[in-house]
This record gives C-alpha cells, structure tokens and sequence, in this order.
C-alpha cells in the first residue's frame, strides 16, 4: 500500500533552519560553553568549532538555494554581539547582516531568531531570566540589532520559552523528552514573555510590517485512559502558556517531533519495543500535526509556521519517511482550516546538538575534522517539494 500524493498552496514556503551555538563554533562568550568545559557540566562533549559555519555560512546558503529551498532560519548569538554587559560589537552586528546579505544574494528570504537558548556568560552570572532587569536588558540588544533587519520579513524573538524556562544553571536542558526535563518555572516565563512583547514593540515600532513571533517546543501530550485532566495540567506550564502567550502575535513557531503520554504521576515510558530515534525519541511522525492543532487552539488562531521538524537518524530514508508522515499531518490540518504558512526543517546541517555531535538530524552531513559539506538525499527531495509544492510519499522512490 502507498501513500497519497500531497499538494501545498503556491503561498507556503519551504526553508531549513539552523542555531548559531550549533553550527558557529567557538561561542566562547556564552553560558553553554562555560557548561560544555565544566567538570560536572553532565555533557559528552563540548562543541569547539562546531560546522564552522561562521566561517562556512556562505556555503551553507548557497546548498540551501541550490536545492530550491526558500528560506533560511538562523540565530543571532548575542554572547559574540554582547560579550559583555554593555560592550556591543560592530563587527559582529556587520557579520551577521552579512548573513541576511547572502540569503538575499541567493535568493533565499531570512527568518532572523533573536535568541536560541544560548546566553552571554555575563547574562547568566546576573541571574539569566531570573534576573530584575533581564527584560530591559534583552530589549537594549534586540535595539541594538534592528538597524540589520531593514530588509527581512520575518523575526522570531526567543527559541522555545518554554524549554528555556525550565534550566539547568540558567541554560536549557538538553532532551527534551518530559520525562527527563526539570520543573518548569512560570515566573521565567512570565519574564519570557514580558521581553517578547516589548521586543514585539521595539520591532513594530521600527519596521510596521515585519512579521514577529516566537516559537514553542510541543510534544503532542496524550493522556493515558482516565488522565485527562492531570495532562491538561501537566501541559499548562510547559507548553500551553506560552501558546497563549503568543495570541495576537504576527505568527506562532510550532516545532514538533515527538508524543508524551501523560498518567496520573506524570510522563510514561514508552514501551521497549517501539522505535526510537538517536535522541532516544519515540519514531511518530504524526507529532508535528498535533502541535499545530493544539497552537492554533490555545493562541486563538494566531498563524502558524512549522519552525523546526525533523529526525535524528542515520538512515537517511527514516528521515525521508518521516518528514512525509510530518507533512502529511500538517496537510490535514490544514485541510481543517488551520492556517499554516510555512514548514521549516531542522535542520539543515549535522550539528552540535547541545552536548553530542552523535544525533544527526541533518540534510547535510559535515565531517567535522575537514568541515566538508556532503548533502543528503533528503535535501534534494525536499527542495523538490519546495519546487512544486507537491509530496509524494518517498517509499515509492
């Protein structure tokens, strides 16, 4: 038996999406590497130089339009724009327009992030988001920045508050199965929130049509029989908040890989015979379309764009196979009226993914000793679909 065959309107657009911690290298500024060279840090290893895409991102943009991918999403690192409280760097301001001056050079459009997880060590020893003056804080970098995002369409100002609000030390917890994060901290997150909006006003103020938003790590909560109302509680202050949070927003980032079910004490293990990807996630690619039903429920309809979807696998057709099972959820819910803009793959190189290089969710591989790029099959199936705008289940290959 084969899959349907999906069409995506003329208007969606297609990208892949990357974190300047992951793929920069040598962010030596910033809290994650005080953590990756601590001996109780708790992780594998650190990220040194990374994909050395600070030095490479030329190339990484053109492999990106190549394929016929659209847009590109990418970090600013505040810990190299702001090494330390108050001292701001023009080189590294210019470095990043550079950036947006490549994607626009092959034809690709930006989506800018202002923060992903990462912070400047200084930040964090004041306290991080705990601290009285983060908001005011975030809000003088997100100004000093503006002036480089004259030309883009869409920004989104902090990467899954809600994993970021639940830290270790300040920084956030590395896997996000729930089962294995920490408790999560609404009163950082009622801070998250603060900065967002304000860094929603600095940025409408200066640019009227600029697309703002944020995105939110979901995880597709299944209650076990009987257990409806202990998810729903479970699920507030990890996920459901800071949808809400996002209504009346230019636009809500769903990034969705995985399912929890949820029972009377909290999150059940999976059981032993079901498949697992190298992050040790449930394979279930459905998870995605549940999260965009969920987001554009709870933020009161607020636009949705997919902003980080993907697998950690080895297998290059299990990633091929389950962005179709991904896609093919997101069709559906669109098919329901939900409006959904835009899918975007994470990610787009083989990274660091916060404590080990081992989890490959890639559709480019990078040898990390010559930081060559070798582009996967699912890069050119998936620029084929940006193409046409049409899916077709990979099996049939």
């Amino acid at each position: 038996m084969t899959g349907k065959t999906l069409q995506f309107p003329n208007t969606f657009f297609w990208g892949a999406a990357t974190a300047a911690h992951q793929i920069e290298g040598n962010n030596v500024s910033s809290d994650w590497w005080e953590r990756e060279h601590m001996q109780n840090g708790g992780l594998s290893e650190a990220s040194g130089d990374a994909c050395d895409s600070y030095n490479r991102y030329d190339e990484d943009i053109r492999l990106l339009a190549s394929s016929g991918l659209q847009y590109y999403r990418f970090s600013l690192e505040w810990a190299r724009i702001e090494p330390e409280e108050g001292c701001f760097s023009k080189a590294q301001i210019i470095h990043y327009r550079n950036m947006i001056e490549a994607c626009h050079r092959y034809g690709v459009e930006p989506m800018v992030t202002l923060h992903h997880m990462t912070l400047p060590s200084w930040f964090a020893r004041k306290g991080g988001w705990r601290s009285a003056d983060a908001v005011d804080l975030f809000v003088r970098y997100v100004k000093e920045v503006s002036p480089i995002l004259h030309d883009v369409k869409w920004v989104c100002t902090i990467n899954e508050p809600n994993m970021v609000a639940m830290t270790w030390n300040g920084t956030d917890g590395a896997d996000m199965a729930a089962a294995s994060l920490p408790q999560p901290d609404l009163t950082i997150g009622g801070t998250l929130a603060k900065a967002h909006k304000a860094a929603c006003d600095v940025l409408h103020g200066e640019y009227p049509s600029l697309m703002v938003g944020w995105t939110v790590a979901t995880q597709a909560f299944h209650a076990m029989p009987g257990c409806e109302k202990e998810t729903e509680e479970y699920a507030y202050p990890r996920e459901n908040y800071y949808l809400e949070v996002a209504n009346g927003d230019d636009w809500l980032g769903v990034q969705g890989y995985l399912r929890t079910f949820i029972g009377k004490d909290g999150p059940v293990p999976f059981p032993d015979d079901v498949e697992r990807t190298l992050t040790g996630w449930e394979y279930f690619p459905p998870a995605v379309g549940i999260g965009v039903r969920n987001a554009w429920d709870k933020s009161g309809h607020t636009p949705i764009v997919v902003t980080e979807n993907g697998i950690a696998t080895a297998d290059d057709k299990r990633r091929l196979d389950y962005t179709y099972g991904a896609l093919c959820a997101i069709r559906s819910a669109m098919d329901d009226g939900i409006d959904v803009r835009g899918y975007i793959h994470w990610s787009l190189l083989d990274n660091y993914e916060w404590g080990s290089f081992k989890p490959t969710f890639g559709l480019v591989a990078v040898d990390h000793e010559t930081f060559e790029r070798k582009p996967k099959l699912s890069l050119q199936w998936l620029g084929n679909v940006a193409k046409t705008g049409t899916v077709g289940d990979p099996s049939e290959r």
